[in-house]
């Protein structure tokens, strides 16, 4: 669970997580439904809808602030839930961006579709980054454009038609904070294990 985790207003969050636990709507539905919606919106970017495609991507990951809570409130949180709502979410924004991407090929903008491509290997790095490191033992959760910020700003941008410039935006901030996470791992790393060779 990532996108606006923790803004929206907590009697907001309960109230609803009571009414989906009581339909008894899982965790892994609301992740997978949001996982098909994002599918769904990047079908529709690919065909040009960007508005239909935004609202849909920004009601579909907004299912993301209940998944996690709904699984604490039932008692059913897993490693396997972590897991399968970490992967859905790289694979959501892969989705639509990948549809944005094929929309611009498809009418010779290859600036465009060159950026799409970028924000998708940005989106993936600042999350492989954050991964490899806690891998390693190391707590990793600074950045300064995380997925909350990048799909806010990708629905935005293909709801008012402000592709070109958000593309750049996304680009650019996606990439800048992976590297920002590398070189805070980096030094981390360095650190402890200069620690290690003083004991």
């Amino acid at each position: 669970m990532t996108l606006l985790q923790g803004r929206a207003p907590v009697p907001v969050i309960t109230a609803v997580v009571r009414v989906l636990v009581a339909l008894r709507v899982t965790p892994t539905m609301l992740t997978t439904t949001g996982f098909l919606g994002n599918v769904a919106a990047g079908v529709l970017v690919a065909q040009g809808f960007f508005f239909y495609g935004g609202a849909l991507l920004l009601i579909a990951s907004g299912l993301d602030m209940f998944d996690g809570a709904v699984a604490r409130a039932t008692g059913t949180a897993s490693r396997f839930g972590a897991l399968y709502d970490s992967v859905l979410d790289r694979m959501s924004e892969a989705a639509v961006l990948f549809g944005l991407a094929w929309y611009m090929i498809g009418i010779r903008n290859g600036e465009a579709a060159a950026l799409a491509f970028a924000a998708v290997v940005g989106s993936l790095l600042v999350s492989y980054v954050r991964a490899r490191a806690e891998g390693l033992g190391l707590e990793l959760k600074d950045g300064l454009f995380t997925r909350s910020e990048r799909v806010v700003l990708t629905g935005v941008m293909l709801i008012t038609g402000w592709v070109r410039g958000g593309l750049w935006v996304l680009a650019i901030l996606s990439l800048a904070t992976a590297f920002q996470r590398l070189w805070i791992a980096a030094r981390a790393l360095l650190h402890e294990d200069e620690l290690k060779g003083m004991r």
